[in-house]
């Protein structure tokens, strides 16, 4: 049995399913995250979730789900779930689930009769890729398999409704089809490592609810787009991957590169290990940076909590190159003797008064810990000279040092500190003065 495991009796209980959620990002910024038998509770939640620069930089919900069927002498058994009003749940999908499981990749297992089929779910750990392998494990009878991709095309903090100006055009690729619902978008790519139908039959699926997001105050109902489905049969101990990828994907390889992938996981085989998965999601390599997600699913890179877990996710790992890479990204963001708060690079809020301090800090980590003091001296001379001055003479913000000592910080409609909420322009806690912690 995996270390993480959930059998029947817990599955079939949704109040208990629907609050175990799943997340697996990768470095190039884009995740998956669902619940554990597969019903989306969240606008977040998502196969496939990239960034997309092109259009505004911020994450967007591409695949929002992937619903199968099980096709047997005519009967059919849909294993999808999603939430309507009235707290009804349709398809009801959960009912074949028997287990769900993540060592290396989440793993479902679904019986049907007398019909079992696992699911495994990658996300590809350097692109816009997720991979689902399927395995017939076991069948008395023909088995076809049918897929509908339920689609948003959205960024994923606002919802979509039914409209007009969605393409519900699907090209042929090999072994696929790929679409875009909308001008600026990039084309998605599903295709199989095998001959697939495609049907296409675009129709709006409306009123899907997402509990989770009422839950917030937020809007939480919204309709998405299914372009049609894939029909194929499959044979007692066969495989069949599914790739869904801003670009087009190589059929024949899709196998290969799903095992591939699987080598370079770290098994969840002990809690340590679970730590270890755990910080290998936050990093982010893309366009020549290395930067830190504050958190899942909808914080971006913020300067604070970058210096803060900087040393736990890099050098607990004995990851030397990935820290300094993430400073060296830092710096390069560095204004005036701040660091960049939150925001995105085209428009970073600096209205961060800590910062630069936990900058400090995270050096002090990584020269303690290699004994590396002159080469952190050496290499970070400059910024930090830099910072000191601009706390000495005094920095954006009304930031400065007083003769005292102590840090003076803060000016009206201001949040400088952790505590920066603001609602209506003004801080929910004013700071102006010396704060305890700085």
């Amino acid at each position: 049995m995996a270390y993480i495991n959930f059998d029947k009796n817990k599955l079939v209980n949704l109040e208990y399913s629907l609050s175990k959620e799943i997340l697996r990002s990768n470095r190039a910024g884009s995740y998956s995250s669902t619940t554990i038998i597969g019903c989306n509770t969240r606008k977040y939640h998502g196969l496939l979730v990239c960034p997309l620069e092109q259009i505004d930089g911020d994450k967007h919900v591409l695949l929002s789900s992937f619903d199968e069927t099980v096709i047997q002498h005519g009967s059919e058994f849909n294993l999808g779930i999603h939430k309507y009003a009235g707290d009804t749940y349709y398809p009801k999908g959960h009912k074949y689930v028997r287990d769900f499981e993540v060592e290396f990749v989440a793993k479902t297992t679904y019986r049907v009769g007398g019909v079992v089929l696992t699911k495994e779910s990658l996300m590809v750990g350097k692109e816009e890729q997720i991979l689902l392998r399927y395995t017939l494990l076991d069948a008395h009878s023909p088995t076809t398999m049918r897929f509908r991709p339920f689609l948003a095309f959205r960024n994923f903090h606002t919802l979509t409704h039914a409209n007009l100006d969605a393409s519900t055009k699907a090209e042929p690729v090999k072994n696929g089809v790929r679409i875009k619902m909308y001008q600026g978008y990039p084309y998605l790519y599903m295709q199989f490592n095998k001959p697939v139908d495609f049907v296409p039959v675009p129709d709006w699926y409306y009123g899907i609810e997402y509990t989770e997001e009422m839950k917030r105050g937020y809007e939480y109902r919204e309709d998405l787009f299914v372009p049609g489905y894939f029909e194929l049969p499959i044979e007692k101990g066969e495989t069949i991957i599914f790739s869904a990828s801003l670009r087009e994907a190589d059929p024949a390889g899709l196998k290969r590169k799903f095992q591939n992938e699987l080598k370079n996981r770290i098994p969840r085989d002990s809690f340590k290990n679970c730590l270890r998965n755990a910080a290998e999601q936050f990093i982010v390599r893309r366009d020549k940076k290395t930067e830190i997600t504050a958190g899942f699913p909808w914080f971006g890179t913020w300067g604070r909590d970058t210096f803060i877990s900087l040393p736990g996710l890099t050098l607990a790992l004995d990851d030397p190159k990935t820290f300094r890479a993430v400073v060296d990204t830092q710096i390069d963001k560095m204004k005036d003797g701040l660091f960049p708060n939150m925001g995105k690079d085209t428009d970073p809020a600096f209205n961060s008064v800590d910062a630069p301090l936990w900058f400090f800090w995270s050096l002090q980590q990584y020269a303690n810990e290699y004994q590396a003091h002159e080469e952190i001296w050496k290499k970070y001379k400059k910024p930090m000279q830099n910072i000191l001055e601009a706390y000495r003479h005094g920095a954006p913000f009304n930031i400065r040092m007083h003769e005292n000592g102590l840090i003076f910080s803060g000016e009206p409609g201001r949040a400088l500190t952790w505590m920066d909420a603001v609602i209506h322009g003004k801080p929910v806690t004013p700071r102006i003065g010396y704060d305890v912690e700085i």
